[in-house]
């Protein structure tokens, strides 16, 4: 079951600066959270830095013994050459091992190696701390609604590709 559908009437003029409005803030959210100043701060600075990609293939990886490839590309929601190169730049630093399948060696699977661990828990402490000092901006209401809400707009946004692709 999709979500709930409210019309929009697009010759509402205030429909559609609420949807003007909810778009630049996306903008906005998109280019602040790929900002260098919190980049470096979550990520770290230098060769060793991660990007945000990587950094989601690694939250990924922490959070089961291995993966197929496949399954780690379409968890991912990016193609699977997508998902080869930001596991292939892991692997370079040591932050993740490709292994053959044990069933069919012509499978590959993906597992985080110890290093890959550190690091992951070192980042997750750097975001939950920027999370901390953007949630202070926030009643405890507030927050909650947030989350609410920014949970509803992500299962909007899968219901909305899957209308617009067919």
């Amino acid at each position: 079951m999709g979500p709930i559908r409210t019309p929009v009437d697009m010759a509402n003029q205030g429909h559609l600066e609420l949807i003007s409005r909810v778009g630049l803030s996306w903008r906005e959210l998109r280019r602040a959270a790929t900002t260098t100043l919190m980049r470096e701060h979550i990520f770290g600075t230098g060769d060793g830095a991660l990007e945000p990609g990587q950094m989601d293939t690694l939250d990924l990886l922490v959070q089961q013994p291995s993966w197929r490839m496949g399954d780690l590309a379409e968890k991912l929601r990016v193609d699977p050459s997508t998902a080869t190169r930001a596991v292939q730049r892991l692997v370079n630093m040591g932050l993740a091992e490709r292994l053959s399948g044990k069933v069919d060696g012509r499978v590959v699977q993906v597992t985080v190696t110890e290093d890959g661990r550190k690091r992951h828990n070192l980042v997750s402490s750097r975001r939950l701390e920027m999370m901390k000092v953007i949630f202070e901006n926030f009643t405890d209401d507030q927050r909650t609604d947030l989350a609410n809400l920014l949970e509803k707009l992500v299962v909007s946004i899968d219901s909305a590709l899957k209308e617009l692709s067919t």
